[in-house]
């Protein structure tokens, strides 16, 4: 065991290496390309981009913006690159695709640390420490080893997921909690009086009612809005267990209204009428700060469901934390498998990154490559003082000692704690401020809310630094 294995050459499995590499411990990268290509890559080059060449916002009151300045503060070595080669992109850092995923090769082939090898790995070693860094597109043979290795009932093969939104920007005076019927099983004549009864009710579900006119509106946009192109192993995958609402709203005027905004059962307490149509949103985390909207996976542009979704009455101002996408990704139930440093639970030698983990994005991936890489060092220097002994009891009971776990108030940490915290529905995720603990304080300044969760995770950083990496 005189070496780290990392299995997978995008932008996780990169990161890893190359943060191993600097604690100088050899690391063997396996990657299948050129020798083998998924259905969406192309070239032979490491961490490939095969989507946008948008790193997202350069922000600091954008958590994925943070999360890049954590990472440079930490010293990354993709973060860096993607600044030297990035391209005009207003406030957004977007790189030149190519000239990125070039000099990432030419900085991982030139580390006298780290061998790669070109060529499909299709059994997860077991004496060996482990990074599996295979991506959204991981192939069959590598499925099925991690299949087995996770539990069948622990590996999903697509992500169709709807949008989420800060539950702070959803206009109350419009949306009403309440399960479907149970307004008209509690309504009063007075109005007042049962719209304070509406207020006490359970709040997992939040509801937006519309009428007729608001519903057409909302209808003729979204049956003429802008779609994502899907490639197409990711149509025959996916449109079989899975309709976007775009498509099946294609099927007829009132299709939606007899499906998931249908009506029945609710009031519009704008009018005390049951109303033409109605969408709910229910809560997606245990804090209660953050709604999906149901029955909403969809193929739009991002830029069409801000504009689309907001036409929803209450959602006119709605900040969306995550919109909502379908596309072929294999990930794990990593709430059950993994700790907060993407380690698997219940194995001596197993870490996992990137977007197979849950992160969703670049730069998040890039961020569990960094978790995972300095962790993996960690428990290498163990099983090292243990002469390699794998099967050594004692290893994991010091590794709880020993691992670099990130605050949760820092977005870097606040991915680890999401991915590694039981959640029966637990779908992917981007960095968002939405998973970050809120300020004791209420700031309605959206801006100055998200400056102050800012300055806290950079400080959380510093002590990081200072506590874990200058030791």
């Amino acid at each position: 065991m005189n070496e780290i294995i990392v299995i997978g050459g995008g932008l996780a499995g990169c990161e890893a290496a190359l943060q191993i590499a600097k604690r100088k411990i050899k690391v063997k990268l396996y990657e299948m390309k050129p020798y083998k290509f998924s259905a969406a890559h192309s070239n032979q080059n490491l961490a490939e981009i095969v989507c946008s060449n948008s790193f997202k916002s350069n922000l600091l009151t954008n958590a994925c913006g943070l999360l890049k300045e954590e990472l440079r503060r930490l010293g990354s070595y993709l973060i860096p690159i993607a600044d030297n080669v990035s391209v005009p992109a207003g406030q957004a850092l977007a790189v030149d695709r190519e000239k990125f995923s070039k000099e990432v090769t030419n900085l991982v082939n030139s580390n006298e640390y780290i061998e790669v090898v070109r060529e499909e790995i299709s059994e997860i070693p077991k004496d060996k420490i482990v990074i599996i860094a295979t991506g959204p597109l991981t192939s069959e043979k590598m499925s099925n080893s991690i299949s087995e290795l996770t539990g069948k009932n622990k590996l999903y093969f697509y992500d169709a997921a709807a949008p989420i939104i800060e539950k702070d920007s959803i206009d109350m005076n419009i949306a009403f909690y309440g399960n479907r019927y149970e307004q008209e099983r509690k309504k009063e004549e007075d109005i007042e009086v049962w719209k304070e009864r509406l207020i006490n009710q359970e709040k997992s579900y939040i509801n937006l009612p519309m009428n007729k006119d608001e519903y057409e509106r909302f209808y003729d946009e979204l049956i003429n809005a802008e779609v994502v192109n899907l490639h197409e192993f990711e149509k025959r995958e996916i449109f079989e267990g899975c309709m976007p609402i775009e498509i099946m709203a294609k099927r007829g005027k009132d299709t939606l209204r007899f499906g998931p905004l249908k009506p029945v059962g609710f009031t519009d307490l704008r009018t005390g009428k049951r109303p033409y149509a109605i969408v709910q949103l229910r809560q997606d985390n245990k804090e209660g700060n953050l709604y999906n909207i149901v029955g909403f996976q969809t193929n739009l542009k991002f830029g069409e469901q801000k504009r689309i979704f907001s036409l929803i009455p209450g959602l006119e101002n709605a900040e969306f934390v995550k919109y909502g996408v379908m596309h072929r990704n294999t990930y794990i139930n990593s709430t059950k498998i993994l700790d907060n440093t993407y380690k698997m639970l219940e194995n001596t030698n197993v870490f996992f990154a990137g977007q197979i983990t849950g992160v969703e994005g670049y730069v998040e991936s890039i961020s569990s490559g960094f978790v995972a890489g300095i962790n993996a060092v960690e428990l290498y220097k163990i099983y090292e003082k243990n002469k390699f002994n794998i099967d050594n009891p004692n290893v994991l009971k010091e590794y709880q000692d020993r691992k670099k776990v990130f605050s949760e108030r820092t977005v870097i940490g606040s991915l680890a704690k999401y991915i590694s915290t039981p959640n029966e529905e637990f779908q992917p995720m981007n960095a968002n401020f939405g998973i970050v603990p809120q300020l004791k304080e209420s700031i309605k300044d959206k801006k100055e809310r998200y400056s102050k969760l800012s300055n806290i995770s950079l400080n959380e950083i510093q002590k990081f630094i200072a506590e874990c990496l200058n030791n």
